[in-house]
């Protein structure tokens, strides 16, 4: 478990500052409507351990919670190492998204959906958007969705649950993004952004 208890020294901070700078840029994980925020904790757990520092949250109905005061044993504190974002809608998460550039990436068995592992993901600005445990992405979220990708199932369980699901996604992703891994590292300016916000933690 990574988890710095010693505040302010400088071996501490260059060990944040170690991370920050190969943090993933323009990559994004987004929950929708999430009822289990353990579920959720596991998800940002996996995210902060590929180097995703961007979570946000869609709470369309249902109880929203903080994420930042969510499972910590499930999370092994990643949730303290992560920028996290919260909206009341799909429509204006997803809207802000496009209007960033960024391609939107759905899990969810639709027709035209694209099976995991020949899908290409490689542009350089992605969110990867994945629905509640129980009934999956709403319909405005796909609809609004660029690609929808699956992951196929060759067992009689036909279905993964969210943190699994969550993390053969990202995996897929870095692993693409490791053919040209620099192209995919933050900046310097934004590696010391990050380690601002992060290092009196």
């Amino acid at each position: 478990m990574m988890y710095f208890s010693i505040v302010g020294t400088e071996e501490r901070k260059e060990k944040i500052r170690g991370i920050m700078n190969n943090r993933q840029k323009g990559l994004v994980v987004v929950l929708e409507d999430i009822y289990d925020p353990h579920n959720a904790a596991a998800v940002i757990r996996t995210a902060e351990a590929f180097g995703i520092s961007d979570v946000w949250f869609v709470f369309n109905e249902g109880k929203a919670f903080n994420p930042r005061k969510i499972g910590s044993k499930t999370a092994s504190y990643a949730n303290q190492w992560i920028r996290f974002r919260k909206f009341k809608s799909t429509k204006e998460c997803l809207t802000e998204l496009h209007n960033a550039g960024y391609e939107i990436i759905a899990t969810a068995l639709t027709q035209n959906a694209e099976s995991i592992f020949s899908a290409n993901i490689k542009k350089e600005k992605v969110a990867l958007l994945f629905g509640n445990e129980h009934a999956g992405l709403t319909p405005l979220a796909i609809e609004l969705s660029d690609r929808t990708i699956i992951i196929p199932m060759r067992g009689m369980v036909q279905s993964l649950n969210l943190s699994v699901t969550a993390a053969l996604v990202m995996y897929k992703v870095i692993q693409e993004r490791m053919e040209d891994e620099n192209k995919y590292i933050v900046s310097d300016e934004d590696a010391q952004k990050l380690f601002n916000e992060f290092e009196h933690i």
